[in-house]
């Protein structure tokens, strides 16, 4: 009887193509974890560090897997039927979302988080064949394999708990996140900002930094906050891969402007 309730409160819920707007919620912060301890053990293997490849100040989520696999999700579905389809689509619409999300971080917080220039077939360093191919095999696992099984999970989760408290817990996480994330953005910001200023890097809206450098930090409160929670090593710590991009089209990675922090929390070799 529980079981039919907790059916009939879902089927009740608003769905965006057939999916309840809970259940895409669940697997945001799902992904996005999930994605975080992928990325955690891709930096081990690529650099020999454990580092931060969080996507916010807070919390172990790294929200591009929260969003590619919502969307994947949401698009791929009615492509499960074939793997050619399910391949194709998933080197698309993953790389789709990848460059709006790298987009969206150069224009509006003027800061990139990863950079693919120097690798081949790219557009604009934000996109390239490597990672679409990636995107593409990652669809098929996450369709044919791995979605189905944290759907159980969630569909696990919900005949043990009640479905209002279910609920109650994944509003206050997205709640949380969003809080988070906007911290982040205005962290983000201020930091590219001071960065830019204190090592006189020339960029093209160099106008924009010396008006917002000065309009930051001609206010006592603000400058009390960011030497409080966003100084230049918590900074770093959290984005030790962010750079900026010179007048000249240098790309310029910000760790190595502050060679005296250090910006992973484990080295396995000096090589």
């Amino acid at each position: 009887m529980e079981e039919f309730e907790q059916v009939k409160n879902e089927e009740k819920s608003f769905k965006i193509l057939g999916i309840s707007i809970w259940r895409i919620f669940a697997y945001f912060i799902i992904y996005s974890v999930i994605g975080y301890i992928v990325e955690t053990l891709f930096g081990i293997a690529r650099y020999g560090v454990i580092e931060s490849r969080q996507s916010f100040l807070y919390g172990p989520f790294c929200a591009i897997y929260g969003i590619g696999a919502i969307i994947m999700i949401l698009s791929l579905q009615y492509f499960k039927k074939s793997y050619n389809r399910l391949f194709i689509g998933g080197c698309i619409v993953g790389s789709i979302t990848e460059y709006v999300v790298s987009f969206i971080g150069e224009k509006l917080f003027h800061i990139k988080w990863w950079d693919y220039s120097n690798m081949p077939l790219n557009i604009n360093g934000r996109i390239c064949l490597l990672y679409a191919v990636f995107w593409g095999f990652l669809g098929l696992y996450l369709m044919i394999s791995l979605n189905p099984k944290v759907d159980n999970l969630i569909n696990f989760i919900k005949r043990k708990l009640n479905i209002k408290f279910l609920k109650v817990v994944v509003s206050i996480s997205i709640l949380l996140m969003l809080i988070d994330c906007i911290s982040t953005a205005i962290a983000l910001s201020y930091f590219t900002i001071r960065t830019i200023k204190e090592n006189n890097i020339e960029v093209k809206n160099q106008a924009y930094v010396d008006k917002a450098y000065d309009k930051i930090y001609n206010n006592e409160y603000r400058v009390w906050v960011i030497n409080k929670f966003f100084d230049n090593e918590k900074m770093l710590r959290t984005f030790p891969r962010l750079t900026v991009t010179d007048v000249n089209g240098n790309i310029i990675f910000i760790k190595n402007l502050y060679p005296d922090i250090k910006t992973y929390y484990y080295k396995f070799s000096k090589e």
